[in-house]
């Protein structure tokens, strides 16, 4: 998702939903606008953080199958919410 910021000034901040396809498009268009500041946010963890994840946790399954790894209950966790 990526937030556009107007008017430098006062501020206005725009958060946009638009189609993959026309993404690159309406990036460069608004790029060019001067008085238009783009801030990216990378929502997603990347290919690397996702593969490590993963190791992570099937070592934690591993661990847990084994023993190794102290749990808790799952009623537990939900009265922490």
């Amino acid at each position: 998702m990526s937030t556009v910021i107007l008017d430098r000034k006062r501020r206005k901040q725009v958060v946009l939903k638009v189609a993959y396809q026309k993404y690159n498009f309406l990036m460069e268009l608004l790029g060019s606008f001067d008085f238009v500041e783009i801030e990216e946010e990378n929502d997603c963890d990347s290919h690397e953080e996702i593969i490590a994840n993963l190791k992570q946790t099937a070592k934690d399954l591993k661990l847990l199958k084994a023993g190794k790894l102290k749990t808790r209950p799952a009623r537990e966790l939900l009265n922490e919410l």
